[in-house]
């Protein structure tokens, strides 16, 4: 059971993980599987299940193409397997580091 909503917990690939992010791109994924793996966190990264999508506005007359249905982005779901982890207070906390030694703060995890 999740300690609060920050605090989430899934099963990543048959193994239990504390959740770091949902819905993250690839260049996301790759940016912070650099840092967390950096830290001695072993990463699981899984796809994201597509979103749901609205059923057609109208039916298609016959004789008329079906209208192009929108790929869903690829998005993954990053997790750790240390169930203590927690993003919130390993920002604030100070306990990330940087390849170069720095702490990884709020405006780098955010990548701004």
């Amino acid at each position: 059971m999740a300690i609060n909503q920050n605090h989430t917990f899934e099963e990543l690939n048959g193994i239990k993980c504390c959740i770091v992010e949902k819905n993250a791109s690839q260049k996301r994924v790759d940016y912070l599987k650099k840092i967390l793996e950096f830290n001695t966190y072993t990463v699981v990264v899984v796809p994201s299940p597509p979103p749901k999508t609205a059923a057609p506005a109208a039916p298609v007359a016959e004789g008329e193409p079906e209208p192009p249905v929108p790929e869903a982005p690829s998005t993954f779901t990053i997790g750790v397997t240390d169930l203590t982890f927690n993003p919130i207070n390993a920002i604030w906390g100070r306990l990330l580091k940087n390849p170069d030694g720095t702490v990884v703060t709020q405006s780098q995890w955010l990548e701004r």
